[in-house]
């Protein structure tokens, strides 16, 4: 989009934001057919000053508006933008299963539609695709939150069962996205929905949703206490069985409880909840994706290696991901895995000094699902710390995907 005219340029802005014309001319001060005439390049956009309150307006930096490429830089600088989590945040607040109880339910979609929308944004987000997800949220959110409040009878759990996937994936993509109140709450949400959709699993999962909020907002000891009570309720045997369902949940709690732990520092409940997770995935037999969990003994390796980082060992995660993850399983995981355990890894290397391949991971995780690399305040870290420490200029590549970062070079 570099070679379009200005014009056109804050064209396609405005309609980002979802501004009419006149809307957009209002709070400009000008008319609407001053603004249909820069939109066409009948009249010329040259004053600085003039540029600089369109940006203003549009919510953007001024350099994009003048020629940077927004598809590009608009996925980097801005992977979540002020108007964006504004929306998120008000179809968060509301409430059409209470407002039902006074007035007619809202006009939901069917269930079969919302389904194919709800999996199509899980797809989307195990693709890494951020950026796309967060815009379709509010809508999606609205969608199932008027769909829960509408149906009733043999429809009212499975009513329940997607809006609480819809408030897991939110959470999920929030806190990626540094948004760690609204994730909390999200992921709250969800534990409550999946209570009435009387699914115990949902309700696991979303539990690791909030625990990872909680440990995103610095939480991490009440995030490991509630995984680990989670998963010993949930554990197969017993009365409980051993689908591969509760197998992958209950593995998926155990992951996120070592996590917890790690960022606590306590090792000893690191390695005994990564070897409780290897047993379940070792029993599931092979990566799976119930639930959308992802679990299997590949993202076992994948939660030790990150562990191993956070508890300050870089050094074991390069050695686990030489060792058991050059094959074909890892290259089979969906790109979010793959491009999040190349972040890890970068953290890694970043930890014992080897600063050109914790660029190297960097370039290869932004190849994979650059939304991972580029919209994540932790890869923003690592990618300053790469920079700082490296003498002279830095190589060519790390340099450019620094700038698309928006991570001063």
């Amino acid at each position: 989009m570099d070679e379009l005219p200005i014009g056109r340029r804050v064209a396609y802005w405005r309609g980002r934001r979802r501004m009419s014309q006149q809307v957009f001319a209002d709070r400009l001060g000008k008319s609407k057919s001053w603004v249909d005439k820069v939109e066409r390049g009948v009249r010329r956009l040259d004053k600085f000053s003039v540029l600089h309150e369109i940006a203003d307006i549009l919510q953007m930096d001024v350099q994009l508006l003048l020629g940077k490429d927004p598809e590009r830089r608009g996925e980097t600088l801005h992977c979540i933008e002020p108007f964006e989590v504004e929306e998120i945040r008000a179809a968060l607040e509301r409430y059409d299963a209470v407002s039902a109880y006074f007035d007619a339910a809202p006009c939901p979609p069917t269930l079969a539609d919302l389904g194919k929308a709800v999996t199509h944004a899980w797809l989307t987000y195990q693709y890494g695709r951020y950026g796309l997800l967060i815009r379709a949220l509010p809508k999606l959110v609205r969608d199932a939150q008027a769909a829960d409040a509408a149906y009733g009878g043999d429809q009212a759990r499975p009513a329940a069962d997607l809006l609480a996937q819809v408030y897991q994936i939110a959470s999920s993509v929030l806190r990626k996205l540094g948004e760690c109140e609204l994730a909390w709450l999200a992921a709250d949400r969800s534990i409550a929905v999946a209570q009435r959709a009387d699914d115990l699993l949902l309700a696991g999962v979303a539990t690791t949703r909030v625990c990872n909020a909680l440990a995103s907002l610095g939480r991490a000891r009440p995030a490991l206490e509630l995984n680990v009570r989670i998963a010993n309720q949930l554990a197969p045997g017993g009365q409980n069985d051993r689908t591969p369902q509760r197998l992958s949940v209950y593995g998926m709690l155990l992951l996120q409880g070592a996590m917890a732990a790690a960022r606590i520092g306590d090792s000893a409940t690191v390695e005994d909840l990564l070897q409780g997770a290897e047993d379940a995935a070792r029993e599931l037999g092979g990566d799976q994706n119930h639930y959308w969990t992802s679990f299997g003994p590949t993202n076992v390796i994948l939660h030790r290696a990150a562990a191993a980082v956070e508890l300050g060992d870089g050094g074991q995660a390069v050695e686990l991901h030489l060792a058991k993850l050059q094959n074909p399983a890892f290259d089979a995981l969906l790109p979010e895995r793959r491009a999040h355990h190349l972040l890890d890894l970068a953290r890694g290397y970043a930890q014992i000094g080897d600063l050109a391949n914790a660029g190297e991971m960097l370039l290869r995780g932004d190849r994979l699902a650059p939304s991972e690399i580029r919209c994540r305040p932790i890869a923003h870290e690592v990618m300053s710390n790469v920079l700082r420490r490296t003498r002279g200029a830095p190589p060519s590549l790390i340099a450019e995907l620094a700038e698309h970062m928006g991570v001063g070079v």
